[in-house]
């Protein structure tokens, strides 16, 4: 297909680079936004080998390491410090590392520049309030007023998607783990070269994110989903790792601005069915939000973005293409749903307790194949 039209509803990761991959095949790219300040939280995220390889692909890898701190190994401990296992990661671009851990509002910016350069429209501020396929064309209502005709409309809205709602109305809502997420930036210790790994039922990550940067994440139990207020928040979140390993517990004197905490409960959904209905599509969180536990959320959207732009170019029709891009993607991203809620129940102690070692072994094996 030539010369199509394409509005893609969400300027995150997923809505991004969906932009840059489908300019680079030479499609008429809108972008809807509906935060007018286009900012993201300021902690990090982890990009496994795999997304390297994807940057790679959009032509978007020297600025994207630039961003970040990249490492080739995992560490894993036991609760109480002990140094278990050294888990290399498969190197997927010739003399570049196997993964990076870069801040989410340089990762934005890195992504945000790049689909202006290229030529997409951005539209900031700006919700679709109606999306009509009209079987030749989808015929969008804007917040603000204006309204726009398309040949596909992409959901990239994440896990709350507006899209899905209007296209799969009786599909289930995102269901809740019992389990939430913390987050902080952290000085980076001297030495550290690894994402680190700590087991136990609070569960803790620290992952380098610049030279002299690096962020904790702490999945911790929250049965009832609470909601804690912004006052306090540093507290709460030294008091979660209160009874992890000391080396841990002596990061908490650093926890201290309520304001760069970063607390999220743990949602997770796979649809099961298609995931286009005419000439409306989605992807990312919007299909398959998964829990952090593998690290692969945002690396699942960015494959997707990829895959669902070589379909589009590669065949002359749209239910052809939109049916492809499926099949191609959906066996990766449920295994992905499915083994990081395996480790949040078993985290959980509502299911077997998993192997990290194992489980990134794994989860590199499989991600190392070809999208």
């Amino acid at each position: 297909m030539d010369n199509k039209t394409i509005l893609i509803i969400g300027g995150g990761i997923g809505g991004l680079t969906s932009a840059i991959a489908l300019r680079r095949k030479g499609f008429d790219v809108t972008v809807i936004e509906r935060n007018s300040d286009w900012s993201v939280y300021g902690v990090g995220i982890i990009q496994q080998s795999n997304v390297l390889r994807a940057m790679d692909h959009l032509g978007l890898l020297e600025e994207y390491v630039a961003a970040g701190a990249g490492f080739d190994t995992v560490e894993v401990f036991a609760p109480d410090g002990t140094k278990v296992a050294r888990v290399p990661s498969p190197r997927l671009v010739e003399g570049y590392p196997a993964n990076l851990g870069v801040g989410r509002p340089a990762l934005h910016k890195v992504l945000g520049d790049r689909t202006i350069a290229s030529g997409a429209k951005m539209r900031l501020g700006v919700t679709a309030t109606k999306i009509d396929d009209q079987g030749d064309q989808v015929a969008v209502a804007f917040s603000d007023g204006t309204q726009g005709s398309f040949d596909l409309a992409v959901g990239a809205d994440g896990v709350y998607s507006q899209t899905r709602k209007m296209l799969f109305p009786d599909e289930p809502l995102p269901h809740y783990t019992g389990q939430a997420v913390w987050r902080y930036n952290l000085p980076r210790p001297e030495g550290m070269d690894s994402l680190q790994a700590y087991n136990g039922p609070t569960g803790v990550g620290l992952v380098p994110i610049s030279q002299s940067l690096m962020y904790m994440f702490v999945t911790t139990s929250e049965p009832d989903n609470p909601r804690y207020p912004r006052d306090g928040l540093a507290r709460a979140m030294r008091a979660k790792i209160a009874n992890c390993s000391p080396a841990i517990r002596a990061f908490g004197e650093y926890i201290t601005d309520d304001a760069e905490v970063v607390y999220r409960p743990l949602e997770t959904l796979m649809v099961d069915g298609p995931w286009h209905k005419g000439r409306i599509a989605l992807l990312g969180d919007a299909v398959h939000a998964t829990t952090p536990h593998l690290g692969q959320g945002a690396g699942m959207a960015i494959e997707d973005s990829i895959v669902l732009a070589e379909e589009l170019a590669s065949h002359d029709d749209l239910e052809s293409a939109l049916t492809a891009y499926h099949e191609r993607r959906v066996d990766r991203c449920r295994y992905i749903v499915e083994k990081s809620l395996e480790i949040c129940m078993g985290q959980l102690g509502k299911g077997a307790p998993v192997d990290n070692h194992k489980a990134t072994a794994d989860m590199f094996a499989m991600v190392s194949q070809p999208i």
